[in-house]
């Protein structure tokens, strides 16, 4: 009999081959990753959004910002449980029937509440994504730290960890025929 995926905890992964259990590397992944889903709800419609990102390990929480309103404020003020989610793709890899093709990945998909956050933890939370993404270079000396008027024009939100779960399948170096996506979106001057 199959299990009834909507009794168990939202962290269970289906594939327990696939499942990463070593907490050392969700959190390195978190704190690696480019950016990452949050996905909200509002009267029972899905909301995604894609976002920058900070994962503060000190606090076990996940920071990120936009703008001072909007569905994002406005869905987790109506209700703060939220999912997160970050991964990436590796090779794809072909199979002799169309079922069995498949890809590598890695993700983490974290579980929590979130909360608008304000005064001196939301510019520290501003700061901590501004050293994530802008490392080589230091407020007061590169530019202006964050100022009150700008925290008061935007919306920081902290994610409180709840839970989480860490998925990844890696094909051996030699699988035949696996090969990468070519496709990029990034500008190209055309």
């Amino acid at each position: 009999m199959a299990k009834d995926y909507t009794k168990l905890p939202p962290e269970t992964v289906r594939r327990s081959d696939r499942v990463v259990e070593d907490e050392s590397w969700i959190r390195e992944y978190l704190r690696a990753a480019a950016h990452g889903s949050l996905a909200t709800v509002h009267e029972g419609q899905p909301f995604i959004n894609t976002n920058l990102f900070v994962y503060d390990e000190a606090r076990h929480a996940i920071y990120l910002h936009t703008a001072r309103v909007g569905r994002t404020r406005g869905n987790v003020e109506a209700d703060e449980r939220v999912c997160f989610s970050v991964s990436d793709i590796g090779r794809l890899l072909p199979a002799d029937e169309a079922l069995e093709f498949s890809v590598e990945y890695s993700g983490v998909t974290v579980f929590g509440r979130a909360l608008v956050i304000q005064g001196e933890e939301a510019a520290e939370a501003l700061q901590l994504l501004l050293d994530k993404y802008a490392p080589h270079l230091r407020p007061g000396r590169d530019y202006r730290g964050v100022t009150e008027d700008e925290l008061a024009r935007t919306s920081v939100f902290k994610i409180e960890i709840e839970a989480w779960s860490g998925k990844r399948k890696v094909a051996p170096p030699d699988f035949p025929g696996a090969f990468v996506y070519p496709i990029s979106l990034k500008e190209n001057g055309d």
